[in-house]
């Protein structure tokens, strides 16, 4: 079963952001195709430098926000582009999702919307 798409705001590639325990950033954008539908899915790492149980740990990422229904549409107002995605939620779909990217991409980790 599909959800209904929502609209999703790409981030800024590589700008810094400044988080309570480090910093993170967004590398790279990409799509990817999962039983013949794309999916949006955007790369980066993170630093937890200033984290109060423990400093210079980082690690790689990957964010999924979801399948793409248009892609890059349209730009919002601070000039960010504009997709209509469809979150995922189904467990078994996340898990096939979360090994191809991480084999794909070499990061340690994937996150869902």
């Amino acid at each position: 079963m599909h959800s209904e798409p929502d609209i999703y705001t790409h981030p800024q590639l590589d700008a810094q952001v400044t988080a309570i325990g480090g910093t993170y950033v967004f590398t790279g954008e990409q799509t990817m195709v999962f039983k013949d539908e794309r999916l949006l899915v955007f790369t980066g790492h993170a630093v937890m430098d200033t984290a109060c149980c423990g400093a210079g740990c980082g690690c790689t990422y990957a964010l999924v926000p979801g399948f793409i229904d248009t892609y890059r549409y349209r730009k919002n107002s601070d000039g960010r582009w504009l997709s209509r995605v469809r979150y995922i939620r189904d467990a078994a779909t996340r898990e096939f999702i979360t090994a191809m990217v991480i084999s794909r991409s070499g990061v340690q980790q994937v996150q869902f919307l």
